[in-house]
Parts: structure tokens; sequence; C-alpha cells
């Protein structure tokens, strides 16, 4: 199985010079995000693996796949831990 991870349906996201404000309206909780943060929340509008995510990171930001995979596993688990973020496992 894989999992496939998709932004909440509560989930706002705004961009503002690089960083992103994101509300999350059934708890009505802010969160700020750095610039890598708003590239990965806007890649969540539709489904993502863990493996999209990370080439895509690694593409962007020129970092290996082995760092862009630790940063996007790192915020995945806290926007998870946030529900900001839902995983489905398929």
């Amino acid at each position: 199985m894989t999992t496939w991870y998709s932004r909440h349906p509560d989930l706002r996201l705004t961009a503002v010079d690089g960083e992103g404000v994101v509300l999350h309206l059934g708890s009505r909780r802010y969160f700020s995000v750095n610039e890598t943060g708003v590239t990965i929340l806007e890649a969540l509008a539709s489904p993502q693996t863990l493996i999209d995510l990370t080439a895509r990171v690694a593409a962007e930001y020129d970092v290996t796949a082995a760092a862009a995979e630790r940063s996007v596993r790192e915020f995945l688990d806290r926007c998870v831990d946030a529900h900001l973020v839902r995983a489905e496992e398929r």
C-alpha cells in the first residue's frame, strides 16, 4: 500500500512574499509556513504521494532527494498532526 496525502477540505492557503498563511476553518487556527511548505500545500490540491512531493521539492529547490524527502516527511507529519493534511492508504 501507498500513502496518499491531500489537503484537508477546511484548509485555506494564502501565499504572500514566499511565505504562506494557512487557516483551518474548522478549528479556526492559523499557521504560517515557509516557501517550501507553500509548494507542498499547493501540490496537495490533488492527492500526492511522498515520492511525488519529494521529486517536486528536490527539483524546485535544487536539494538532494534525501534532504527533500526528510523535509517533506517532517512537514507532512506536522500537518497531519494539525489536521491540515489527510493521509490515506491505498
